[in-house]
Parts: structure tokens; sequence; C-alpha cells
């Protein structure tokens, strides 16, 4: 009896032109680490009361799919899921937030069972990215999407990607234009707020639904002075620019700018006789400074070389 491995288990995905549609063309091959998308159906309960207490009426309703896709970040490979980030495309190797969205069909293929199930109308509601020393910078795309199908035929795929990963000591963090050499951990989120609107007549969603761009993260640093405890006291606004790098013989690097930040909470405590860490979260804001000066238009600016 042949169980389905993880070791023998392939992602791939091809840009719709037409929402929930999958178009004809050979798949692209994602790397990943884990991913949890699935289908879900709401169930609908029959609510007739009986005397004996025993319902017997119980269906499935509205489809829809949800879950996450993890992987280790690296050059090229997730360039257009950062557009379905983003809503927006790659300009001179610049993205920043837009508004325009991006769909696409997802295959999870296990190939030591043969099986392939296909998931349709999907869109990245949610990308994080999470640095740690020593560690490889980890990207999580949380995926919305619209249906599943399962068949016992693989749609072609090309290549598995050779690109090296994106490593969290290879890079640099700025805080306000000036370098800093203490922090010990950094993470964000971009959430688009994706949601299926459901009508009379069918049991997926006819199209997604948007929300607003909200960026936020938190930085862990060494207690090393009061000046990002003053920046929160304050409410003192900063920009905040992380940059990773691999280790090829020529690095490519992607550096996440945040123009204009706000420091929302620094906590500061004692986990035993070890370096004191303050703890921060923040919310990036769009910078409205005039774009013919410096001003960028957006709350997140991605450039990768």
């Amino acid at each position: 009896m042949a169980l389905a491995q993880g070791s023998r288990s392939s992602l791939s995905y091809i840009t719709e032109a037409a929402f929930g549609t999958t178009p004809t063309g050979t798949f692209i091959n994602l790397p990943f680490t884990s991913h949890s998308l699935n289908m879900t159906k709401e169930r609908v309960a029959g609510t007739d009361i009986q005397s004996d207490r025993m319902s017997r009426v119980d269906r499935q309703g509205n489809r829809q799919i949800a879950g996450d896709i993890t992987a280790d970040l690296r050059d090229t490979d997730f360039d257009e899921f950062i557009e379905s980030a983003m809503l927006s495309s790659w300009a001179a190797n610049v993205i920043k937030v837009g508004t325009v969205a991006q769909y696409f069909s997802i295959q999870d293929y296990a190939a030591d069972i043969d099986q392939a199930r296909m998931f349709t109308g999907c869109s990245v509601s949610t990308f994080s990215v999470s640095l740690a020393p020593n560690a490889m910078v980890t990207g999580t795309f949380g995926m919305v999407g619209k249906d599943m199908t399962i068949s016992a035929t693989e749609r072609a795929q090309g290549n598995p990607s050779n690109a090296s990963p994106f490593d969290a000591y290879s890079g640099t963090l700025e805080i306000g234009g000036a370098a800093s050499a203490i922090v010990t951990a950094m993470d964000f989120t971009l959430t688009n707020g994706f949601a299926p609107t459901f009508v009379i007549g069918a049991d997926t969603t006819p199209a997604l639904e948007v929300g607003d761009a909200v960026v936020e993260g938190t930085i862990s640093a060494y207690f090393e002075n009061a000046d990002l405890i003053n920046r929160f006291i304050n409410e003192t606004e900063t920009s905040l620019k992380v940059t990773v790098g691999d280790s090829a013989g020529t690095p490519n690097t992607m550096e996440f700018l945040f123009p204009r930040c706000k420091i929302n909470s620094a906590d500061v405590g004692i986990d035993g006789p070890t370096s004191r860490i303050i703890t921060m979260s923040f919310v990036a804001l769009r910078d409205d400074r005039d774009p013919a000066v410096d001003g960028l238009e957006t709350n997140l600016q991605i450039t990768r070389t």
C-alpha cells in the first residue's frame, strides 16, 4: 500500500487570465517547506424540532479555499506571488503596494500515489516575512481561493529552482536611516483582507473582495539605550529598511523599505541574567511626501537586485 509522503510532493502554479479558470500551459514549480492549502465547506444543519431530539438533515454549503504556503524566500521564484501580495507589478526591479489583483491556479501533486489537487482562483491575502540570526529568511503566503478539484492527472510543470535562499546574516537593517547592529529578530505582515463573496445559486464565490493594505510588524533588539523607547513615547515616526541577500557568487538581494513607521509598543523585560531585549511593534503608514522630492506614495516598497 502506497502512502503519500511529503518528500514526494510538489507545488506548482499558473497565472489565471480569468478568475477561477485554469488556463492551458506549463505550470511553474514553486519551492516550499510546508503548506496548508485546503478546501472547506460550511456546514448547514437542519433546524427542525424532533420529539426524539435527533437531527435528520445536515448539508454542506459554501466552498472556499484557504491556507498558507511557507518557503525559504529567494530571488525570482516568488516574483509573481509578491505581485499578488502587493496588488501591483514589478517595474525596474521595484514594486509598491497597488490595487490590481492577480489570481493563480495552484497544483498540489502527490507523485507516489499519482493524485493532484487543483486549487483555483487563489490570491495572496497575507504576506509575512520573518528574519532571525543564523537562519534562512522565511516567507509565508496566506492564500484565499475559489474552489478545488482532484484528479489522477498531473499538469506538466517546469523544473525545480536552483536559486539560493536569502539569509538574515547576509543582510542589513536601518532604523531612521542609520544602520543597526543590535536587532535580534524582525518580522512583518502585509494583510490585504481578501474574502469570498457568496450569492444565491452558487456554492463558490464569484469574486474575492479585498480590503485595505495593512502592514504591521515586530522588532526585537538588545536594550542598549532609550532611543527606541523615546520614539514610542513621543510618537516619533521613522523609516525602517531591511536588506537580505543570498550566498551566491554574485549575491542577489531584496530590500524591504517601510518609509514611514510608527512604533506602537516598546516592551523591555528580564529573562534571567542574560542581555535584556526590547520588543517593539510597528505599523507602516503611507508616505505622503512629495513624490517629486523623495516621497514614495506607499507603505511598503520592495526592491530586488
